[in-house]
């Protein structure tokens, strides 16, 4: 039984209600609060583990090349909210999430030390700061705009509380 999470049947199902969550209730938003995000997250945690299991058992009653073949990754799952967690704060900037990317567009200029700190690399054709986590390392020569990329693996915008402020 969950407060926050509706019943995810899948791995993706889940992370895209984590994200939409951590949107939500993230402490820098309004009606957000440290409690809650930190319910989210063990929430998280005891549905990652369970729908990992469950897909585990699945893949070995079919075919174990579906499961080797998966993107998903715990450790990389929580790299990615530590790494939220630190940029969300941030003032100025738009946060996007695509796949298991953090890409950063808006005022970044001020802030161009702290991203690169951070591990973030700048994109000169995009002109937006991207990170994701070591475990994922895809080359790639194809040149995609930011939309196609979007399209293609999905993405959420993260409001931030300057964001939200604006909004209002």
């Amino acid at each position: 039984m969950t407060t926050y999470f509706n019943n995810p049947k899948t791995l993706e199902e889940l992370r895209k209600q984590y994200k939409n969550l951590l949107k939500k209730y993230h402490p820098d938003n309004v009606g957000g609060s440290e409690e809650a995000t930190k319910d989210i997250n063990n929430e998280y945690e005891k549905l990652f583990k369970v729908l990992k299991d469950k897909h585990n058992q699945t893949a070995e009653d079919t075919t174990r090349q579906t499961y080797d073949n998966m993107k998903w990754d715990f450790a990389e799952d929580e790299a990615l909210r530590d790494m939220l967690n630190k940029v969300i704060q941030l003032v100025g900037v738009n946060i996007t999430i695509v796949g298991n990317w953090i890409w950063i567009s808006g005022d970044t200029k001020p802030l161009k030390a702290t991203f690169k700190e951070l591990g973030f690399q700048w994109a000169h054709e995009k002109k937006m700061w991207y990170w994701h986590s070591d475990t994922f390392r895809k080359k790639s020569n194809k040149k995609l705009s930011f939309d196609t990329i979007c399209n293609y693996y999905g993405s959420a915008d993260v409001k931030t509380k300057q964001r939200e402020m604006l909004e209002a």
